[in-house]
């Protein structure tokens, strides 16, 4: 004889319950950080890349004495490349502080810093190749998530949706 089907309960016994409402809450208060997290990510590697532009900029001769004397470009001759790489510096920070076409100024940094890194590698201290490391992963969760919703971007989205509607 078959014993008789017993219906299974949908509801999750009470002690699975508190466990669910709790991660629940940590994702929720993980959501309301993320765009206060990004804007620092974006700001931190503005600051940076934006302050070692204005370096170049400030002692040109010497910012072109290093391209034809330490970094190795690809591709580029050196002084191309000092123009070239100091431009990404002093043009793409103040688009992705501000989340002025933050996709585009996040992975634009992300190639500026990977060619820097890749171009003077050997000259490098272990610490110089991590701050790298790291600015290249805040970099590329700009290109890759967006700059969130406190840019520019996402408030000119917000509007054209408006005028569309």
């Amino acid at each position: 004889m078959i014993p008789p089907v017993v219906p299974v309960s949908r509801r999750a016994p009470a002690y699975a319950a508190r466990p669910h409402r709790l991660w629940s809450g940590v994702e929720r208060a993980l959501d309301t950080l993320r765009d206060p997290a990004l804007l620092v990510a974006r700001l931190y590697v503005a600051y940076v890349f934006f302050a070692s532009g204005l370096q170049s900029l400030r002692d040109w001769s010497g910012t072109v004495w290093l391209y034809e004397n330490e970094f190795r470009v690809p591709l580029l001759p050196p002084h191309l490349a000092a123009v070239a790489g100091t431009a990404g510096e002093v043009l793409l920070p103040p688009l992705l502080a501000l989340g002025l076409f933050g996709r585009f100024a996040a992975l634009g940094l992300f190639v500026v810093n990977g060619v820097a890194l890749l171009s003077y590698y050997y000259a490098l201290q272990a610490p110089a190749i991590l701050f790298h490391v790291i600015w290249g992963i805040l970099a590329l969760a700009a290109a890759l998530w967006g700059p969130g919703r406190w840019a520019f971007d996402h408030w000119l989205m917000a509007k054209s949706r408006s005028h569309t509607d």
